[in-house]
This record gives structure tokens, sequence and C-alpha cells, in this order.
């Protein structure tokens, strides 16, 4: 049916009839006895037939009746579906940040909190500042993740999982859509690994300067023997507190990886006993300031240089620890539980120290039945 057909004369009765469209199911034209036409439209909502008038023919051309008609037969096909969530205006990433930061932060550990904070300042607010919480999108996230690429490759890897938390956090208070987090999948720079091992001669290099510095400097000696000893993490040794060491170990009420216990080798003991405790305070070490934790990172810069060791960080001497344990031949579970980690994940990354030994064994094995049998080597 077209506005031709609706201008025609069409046969009057004396009840109304209803002319059927041959195109669009449930669009019809209602003829009545008065001689004035109809647009209209049947169709079934929740179990109930319907006829809903358009308007005369008149007043409503047969394209725009056409259109009206087609719109309410989707809305009654698609009525109890799940419909999309129209969010409401939403504030900007900065606003956002600025209200809500300290509500979502209370669930991080306060180094967390603090390193968020940083990434947020220092790389994410100038790309997303100005940006709509709700208007985030795909390729805001992968603009940004290009723009990082080369020197700033690692900061992108640090920064991505706080706005993708931010943005978690704003899906959780109804500013977003469930679900639309841009940063899901988006994939992180693939980065060589810092991982430094000492070898024998290099341990010898440290333990000599270690001795020499240890009359000016015995504190931050004794933090870096213990880092050596234990294989514990630099902010494990450096806020240790006395009421946390129970011989033969370390009690931490919290770590990177939640409660931890460090065992304590003969050395451990021997350096933890030649600490002199200090009045009212409960760190093992002190810093410059009564009351305040020791920290030794430019003390360390200056002493690897000492030991003509200027790409060792002090994590290298955990990295070394498990080392020397496969060395040992110490077992990867063991070592897990020596470093205190809690997925086997994160040991597997040493298992590749215990295939060069098994390598290293077997070339000496084949060596030796080679000399038995009279073959070069």
């Amino acid at each position: 049916m077209d506005g031709n057909f609706a201008r025609r004369k069409l046969p009057l009765k004396t009840n109304e009839y209803c002319i059927w469209d041959t195109e669009l199911a449930g669009f019809g034209l209602r003829v009545r006895p008065s001689g004035n036409y109809f647009w209209f439209v049947r169709l079934r909502h929740r179990g109930k037939h319907r006829r809903i008038t358009l308007g005369k023919t008149t007043d409503l051309d047969a394209v725009l009746a056409r259109s009206q008609a087609r719109r309410l037969l989707a809305e009654a096909a698609l009525d109890g579906l799940p419909k999309r969530v129209v969010v409401k205006s939403t504030p900007t990433m900065s606003d956002f940040v600025a209200t809500h930061f300290d509500d979502l932060a209370r669930t991080w550990k306060p180094s967390t909190a603090k390193r968020n904070a940083d990434a947020w300042k220092n790389e994410l607010v100038d790309h997303f500042g100005d940006i709509l919480v709700a208007d985030v999108s795909k390729a805001d996230v992968v603009r940004w993740r290009d723009a990082c690429a080369g020197e700033r490759e690692a900061r992108f890897n640090r920064a991505v999982p706080v706005l993708a938390a931010l943005l978690k956090y704003a899906e959780a208070l109804k500013m977003r859509r469930k679900g639309s987090n841009p940063c899901r999948g988006m994939p992180r720079y693939r980065r060589q690994a810092m991982e430094r091992y000492l070898t024998p001669a290099e341990y010898t290099r440290v333990g000599r300067e270690l001795r020499l510095q240890e009359a000016e400097f015995p504190q931050q000696v004794a933090v870096v023997r213990l880092l050596l000893y234990t294989g514990a993490r630099r902010s494990e040794i450096e806020k240790l507190q006395w009421g946390w060491v129970k011989p033969p170990r370390l009690m931490l009420p919290d770590s990177k990886t939640g409660p931890k216990t460090i065992w304590l080798n003969s050395q451990a003991l021997a350096v933890l006993e030649g600490i002199e405790k200090w009045d009212n305070s409960p760190f093992v070490f002190h810093g410059f300031q009564r009351g305040q934790p020791i920290k030794i990172h430019g003390w360390w810069n200056k002493f690897r240089s000492r030991c003509a060791l200027p790409d060792v960080r002090l994590h290298d001497l955990r990295h070394s620890f498990a080392s020397t344990a496969i060395m040992d031949d110490v077992a990867l579970a063991t070592i897990g539980k020596l470093l205190g980690h809690v997925l086997p994940e994160t040991t597997e990354k040493y298992a590749h120290l215990a295939d060069e030994i098994v390598a290293e064994a077997a070339q000496r094995v084949s060596g030796s039945l080679a000399s038995a049998i009279g073959l070069r080597t």
C-alpha cells in the first residue's frame, strides 16, 4: 500500500473493514463507513493482540506510516530482551580520579596505592584526563599504547593495569556499561627479562668490598648480607622489625604476596645477632631519622661501582640466591618456598638454570665415555 492506493475512492460499507499490506505483515488501512481512511498496525504484545492507529491518510503519508509501523513491530518483538544500558553523562577521568581514587586505593597496599597514583599523574592524565569516563574507548588506549613505543614501553606496561582498575570501578558505579573496559585484552610490550646472576668471581668481589665497608656502613652491609643469605626482597629487610624475628625464621605479617616466612640459615642468624637494638624503635635497621626504616638504594649505587658491577641491582641478589640454590641441586618447589612464591609459575623462570646444569652434566658424562672408548672430545 502506498499513497496512490490511499487516495483511491475505496468502496464504503455499512461496517468498517481493513485492507492488509502485502509486504509488511501487520500494517494496514482501515476504511470507515464515514469515508475516512486510517493507517494502523496490528501487533502481538506480551501475549495479547493490539491494534494501534497511526493516523489519517490525509495527515500521514504512506512512507512515514509504514516506518512507524515497522518501528512498533520491532519494539514489540524485542520486548523482554536485554536492552543496552544507556549511560548518563559522566565526569571527565580527571574529575573521576579526584573523587573516587581514595575509595579504590583502600583496597590496595599503601605502596601499591602510591605507585598507582604516580602512574596516573605521570603517565595517564595527559592522555585520558579530559575524556569523559563513559567515552574512553579501545581506540584511545591503542593510540596511547602506540605513543609509548620505544623508550616508554615499560611505563605503559606498569600504567595500563591502573587504567583498567579505574575503568572497572567506573563500571561498578554505573558510569560505564558492564564489560566495556577497553583495557581488556590489550597486549603489553614484550620486555627483555632483567635477570642478572652473580658469578663466583663476582661474589668474591662483593664479599671483599663488604668487609672493607663494614666499619663505616655497618647497617648497609648487614642489610646486603641478609639479602644474600635469605633471597628476601629489599623492602622486607629494610623494614624488618624485631617483633618479626622468630629464630630460625622471620615471620613477616605482610609482604608483596601477603604474610610470609623467611628461613634463616646460620650466617643470617649471625648477622642479626651482631646488630645492636635501639631503644624505643621497632626497626632492626634505622634511617637518618629515629623511628624510620633504612633505605640503602643510594648507598648501593656507589657500592656496586666500587665492585665494578654497575649493572647489578639489589633485586639481582634475590635472583642470584635462586641460581646458587639450583647449582646446589635444590628442587624448584623448595626454592619457591624459600623465596615466598605463591604460584609455582613464578619459580619456573629459573627452570632454564636447572636445564643448563643438566646439559653441562650430560656433556661431562659423554666426554668421560668418549675418552673411555678412545675417542677425542
